[in-house]
């Protein structure tokens, strides 16, 4: 086999598995949806509509694993193991937000944790900047959603309590 056919189907390999692995995050919260509790909330009118949220999700999860994997190509797991452990740090916290905020319904929990979550999204795209300033460009939509959220939980856990 040619060694750029090798490397190209390594690539593509790494790039499924990073999105498989980071759409994990969200089908481990998927058990926590929001439900009667969060329609009974009281919520601002800046709220965005409700179907906006899985798309702009979806996008950011598809960006996300692209970083992860243009941070992957520049030496694999070996080379970029510090990024990669804090990507998916972040992961892990991405995906306890849900579970805190609709499961326990415990609104200011969610946003101490939104917040750590936000400084762990920074210290990703600053890391990966290290390695690949696109990896970390692509980041940056996230982070302006994930501030948004965090305005957003606060608002909601303010109004409600």
């Amino acid at each position: 086999m040619h060694p750029k056919n090798l490397l190209g189907r390594r690539a593509a390999a790494a790039l499924t598995t990073c999105v498989i692995v980071t759409f994990i995050a969200p089908a481990l919260g998927a058990w926590a949806m929001p439900g009667e509790w969060y329609a009974s909330l009281r919520k601002p009118s800046w709220i965005p509509p409700s179907w906006i949220f899985g798309p702009v999700w979806s996008a950011l999860y598809l960006m996300m694993a692209t970083a992860a994997w243009l941070v992957w190509r520049r030496g694999g797991w070996d080379i970029q193991r510090r990024p990669l452990v804090v990507y998916g740090v972040k992961l892990i916290l991405n995906a306890a937000w849900p579970p805190l905020f609709f499961g326990l319904k415990m609104p200011g929990l969610a946003f101490a944790e939104i917040l750590l979550l936000l400084a762990a999204i920074v210290l990703t795209a600053l890391t990966f900047a290290r390695v690949s300033r696109p990896a970390a460009l692509l980041l940056v939509p996230y982070i302006a959603w994930v501030t948004f959220a965090s305005i957003l939980n606060f608002t909601l856990w303010r109004l409600n309590s």
